[in-house]
């Protein structure tokens, strides 16, 4: 059986190598240092949720990570679930579904009007995913980036 549990600094190695993994799935070159670095700033600021998906025998296989944002015209906190990954040894058991699960849980908890979400047109495996468990397709709205490099 696999829990879900709020990420603290004593997993942050776990963590990390997960996040790692996850950066990697996006075409990021891999730094297990950075990585470690990064999450370990957010959770000592709390600026970010982080959820991980424990088995029985302590072995993370899976996590969710959340920032806290606000919609001006419904005038209430949302939620971008920015990060969330499974490794391929551990898909098909359900962990995603129960991860978004607690993060849908975060928003009534802290009274938000939803969750968001962005991944790319080729990530198959999760555009199959969010439409199961009540994500709804943008299809109206155009997404505009601008990188400050």
């Amino acid at each position: 059986m696999t829990k879900i549990r709020k990420a603290t600094l004593v997993d942050l190695k776990l963590v990390a190598e997960l996040f790692d993994q996850y950066r990697v799935f996006y075409e990021k070159e891999s730094d297990k240092q950075k990585a470690a670095d990064f999450l370990a700033e957010r959770l000592k600021l709390g600026d970010s949720e982080i959820f991980v998906a424990e088995t029985q025998d302590n072995h993370l296989v899976g996590f969710v990570q959340l920032y806290p944002l606000f919609s001006s015209t419904r005038m209430q906190r949302l939620w971008l679930l920015n990060d969330l990954f499974v490794p391929v040894a551990h898909r098909g058991k359900g962990i995603s579904k129960l991860l978004i699960e607690n993060a849908k849980e975060l928003c009534k908890q802290t009274n938000a009007c939803g969750l968001i979400l962005e991944t790319a047109k080729t990530n198959t495996v999760g555009n199959e995913l969010y439409p199961k468990v009540g994500f709804s397709l943008d299809k109206e709205h155009n997404y505009y980036t601008w990188d400050n490099a």
